[in-house]
C-alpha cells in the first residue's frame, strides 16, 4: 500500500509539474495534515508551525518544475521541511522554549470523541509531550518522522541527510529514554 500511494504522489506530482492543478489540490490534501502535524510536533508553536508549513507549500511550487521523481514525494516534501527547520533552529540559535500553554495546545489537538477517556488520554499526551521535549533534537524528529508519519529508516535517513544505521540508533535511543520516562 506504501508503494501504491508513493506511485500515486509521483502521478500526481508529473501532473501537477505539467501543468494539472487539481493534481496538486490531491497531492496537498493527502500530505497537509501529517506535514503539519510533523511540524507542530517539532515547533511546539502553532503560529510558528503554520508559518513555517506554508513556506514549506512555497518552497514545494517553486520547485515543481524541476522535481524529479528521484525519492519517493514524501521523502522530497519532508527533506524541504526538514531543511526549512534546520534554516528556523540556526535563526534561533537555541530551541526556544515551550510556550507557556503548550498543555492547552496539545490538549486542543486532542479526538473529541470519547468524552470519558479524555482526560485520561490528555494526561498520557501531555506526559508523552513532556518526554519528547527532553529528547535532542535528531532523535525528536526520527521518532516523529517514524512514528506520526510512518516512514522507513531510509526514508528518514534522506530526509535528515544520516544513513541508515545512525537513524535505528537514534531510534533506539529515543525510545528507551521515552520508555524510561513514562514507566518509572
Amino acid at each position: 500500500m506504501e508503494q501504491t500511494a508513493a506511485a500515486e504522489d509521483e502521478t500526481l506530482m508529473l501532473a501537477w509539474a505539467g501543468g494539472d492543478a487539481a493534481a496538486f489540490e490531491a497531492l496537498y490534501r493527502r500530505h497537509r495534515d501529517p506535514l503539519f502535524r510533523f511540524l507542530l510536533g517539532q515547533l511546539r508553536d502553532r503560529p510558528l508551525a503554520e508559518e513555517i508549513y506554508q513556506d514549506v507549500w512555497q518552497r514545494v511550487i517553486a520547485a515543481r518544475s524541476g522535481w524529479k521523481p528521484e525519492a519517493a514525494f514524501a521523502t522530497w516534501l519532508y527533506r524541504i521541511a526538514h531543511n526549512r527547520l534546520n534554516d528556523h533552529w540556526r535563526a534561533q540559535r537555541h530551541r526556544p522554549p515551550a510556550p507557556a500553554d503548550a498543555d492547552l495546545r496539545t490538549a486542543a489537538l486532542a479526538d473529541p470523541d470519547d468524552p470519558e477517556g479524555l482526560a485520561g488520554r490528555e494526561e498520557t499526551r501531555r506526559r508523552l509531550q513532556e518526554a519528547l521535549d527532553e529528547l535532542p533534537e535528531e532523535q525528536r524528529e526520527a521518532v516523529l518522522l517514524r512514528l506520526q508519519q510512518e516512514l522507513s529508516l531510509e526514508e528518514i535517513g534522506r530526509i535528515t541527510g544520516v544513513g541508515r544505521e545512525t537513524v535505528k540508533s537514534r531510534l533506539r535511543y529515543a525510545l528507551d529514554k521515552l520508555r524510561a520516562r513514562l514507566n518509572p
